[in-house]
């Protein structure tokens, strides 16, 4: 597995497939490679995106650990402004967002957001929305298992006590593990994912927000997008979809993106 380092100047190498949608746009300026919403509606989808992995089925994805993720980027709207969702980092892309493979369960670990009215309820300690540091692995053998149990399991959840008593151990299975960041969103930062074998490190210029394990297996791909959907998902069996408006443009910007085995 070869390393690499992605010098934003003007153009991007052939790795990386480019997925627009809607009034998404990628463009290079000074520097820096710009994702852009323009007046997203809510009847239409819409993203700007790059990844590794189209074409390829999941046991082919490039990424595993042990290795390091350096992304220095900044937002044009701070968080809760930002309308949908958007991030880096790795994941097996479950949910047939970008090519016709079977459904399957979550595994990624990377920097995520998500605006209202998202309310992604995961880590029984974080809100379901913001931006965090994040990593979640639904596909460990003993978390497979879990299958069985899952409707009784949803259904008891409606009553707050038995969600308090069950969802940290079944947290705990899934290796869910959140923390929001606290960071200005509209600043450049350094975003370092030091993903172990055993743990993982997040780190934001340089000081460390979360550390997790165990890791989150490969292989994954990397993504790196701006869009306009929310999702609901509770414990509890609520879920929810769908697009938001945002009148004029959204931006995240990427300066550098390096990508090195350790």
């Amino acid at each position: 597995m070869e390393g690499l380092g992605e010098h934003i100047d003007g153009e991007l190498s052939s790795r990386w497939n480019r997925h627009v949608r809607g009034t998404g746009s990628l463009e290079f300026s000074d520097g820096t490679l710009t994702f852009w919403n323009a007046d997203t509606r809510s009847d239409q989808y819409t993203n700007a995106q790059i990844d590794d992995y189209e074409g390829l089925d999941r046991s082919r994805f490039p990424w595993r650990p042990p290795l390091t993720l350096t992304v220095r980027a900044r937002f044009s709207n701070p968080a809760g402004e930002l309308r949908g969702t958007a991030g880096f980092g790795f994941w097996n892309d479950p949910f047939l967002m970008t090519e016709r493979r079977p459904p399957t369960l979550p595994r990624a670990v990377w920097f995520f957001y998500a605006s209202p009215p998202s309310d992604i309820r995961l880590d029984a300690e974080t809100p379901g929305f913001g931006w965090k540091a994040a990593s979640i692995d639904a596909l460990r053998p003993v978390a497979l298992g879990l299958t069985l149990i899952a409707l009784p399991a949803a259904l008891a959840m409606n009553v707050p006590a038995l969600y308090r008593l069950l969802w940290p151990p079944i947290q705990e299975t899934l290796n869910i593990d959140e923390r929001l960041l606290d960071v200005p969103m509209t600043l450049w930062h350094t975003y370092r994912l030091e993903w172990g074998v055993e743990r993982s490190r997040f780190l934001v210029d340089g000081e460390p927000v979360l550390e997790q394990g165990p890791s989150p297996r490969g292989p994954l791909g990397f993504v790196i997008w701006l869009d306009n959907q929310y999702m609901v998902l509770k414990p509890w069996g609520r879920f929810g979809w769908g697009l938001l408006d945002a009148p004029g443009s959204q931006s995240l910007e990427l300066a550098e993106l390096t990508i090195q085995p350790d």
